[in-house]
């Protein structure tokens, strides 16, 4: 009911005078423009170049976050070394990193990638050394009794126990690099996607399309947590069993 009565006061403001129709345009200009970008391939193209910009950094984020969140979950040695400095380094705002990544990486797509996978890559690291640290000391006295091996007790113990946490910091992770991915084509270098679609609309003072590239962030946002919440109860079922 709410996401109706937003669209309802947006169509009422835009038809009575209250909002000026140039910077909240109605809906059904806002229809049309997105079915103009639709007819031209646009908005496919923009809302393609997005999803797979924002599918690769996290796929890099994810891995990275997992590796280094079990390093430190498991080796005291790289806890002690490494657990200070990064929780000083994630305290920074991820916009402050930028300047930093455009100076190494460039302005092209391989600085954004970077800065998408870093914006996945710190929950899931924070998630996945609170799940190893949480796994119970009844299942480290079975990979004793067992003999297990420290390679065995991570595949067999630490990461199976670590699942529930490590799919929420994935989770977050999922959330974080589709908001990195709108804040990399927005503030690097323009080009295709729906942030360069939103630029593209404030250079023209177009903001039907400005208001068509919010919505469709929206959508997708929207769409990506609820996938993820659905995938993440199918996967730890076993918790409840």
């Amino acid at each position: 009911m709410l996401p109706l009565l937003l669209l309802a006061v947006w169509e009422a403001g835009s038809h009575s005078g209250l909002v000026n129709p140039q910077f909240l345009p109605p809906l059904e200009k806002v229809g049309r423009v997105a079915w103009q970008e639709f007819r031209s391939g646009e908005l496919p193209f923009a809302l393609a170049t997005s999803l797979k910009r924002d599918l690769l950094g996290f796929a890099l984020g994810a891995s990275i976050g997992i590796v280094v969140g079990l390093l430190l979950g498991l080796s005291r040695i790289a806890d002690r070394i490494f657990t200070t400095w990064f929780n000083g380094l994630k305290q920074i705002a991820l916009l402050a990193w930028i300047p930093l990544i455009s100076l190494w990486f460039g302005f092209d797509e391989a600085a954004k990638i970077v800065f998408i996978a870093l914006a996945a890559a710190i929950p899931v690291i924070l998630n996945t050394v609170e799940g190893v640290r949480s796994t119970s000391t009844k299942l480290l006295d079975v990979g004793d009794v067992f003999r297990f091996s420290r390679l065995q007790l991570a595949w067999s113990l630490y990461l199976p126990a670590a699942t529930p946490s490590v799919l929420t910091g994935l989770h977050l992770g999922l959330i974080y690099a589709w908001l990195a991915t709108i804040g990399a084509e927005y503030f690097m270098a323009a080009g295709p996607g729906i942030g360069g679609l939103i630029i593209s609309g404030r250079e023209r003072f177009e903001m039907a399309l400005v208001m068509l590239g919010i919505v469709v962030v929206g959508l997708v946002g929207f769409a990506v947590d609820r996938s993820a919440t659905l995938l993440e109860r199918r996967l730890v079922k076993w918790r409840t069993a």
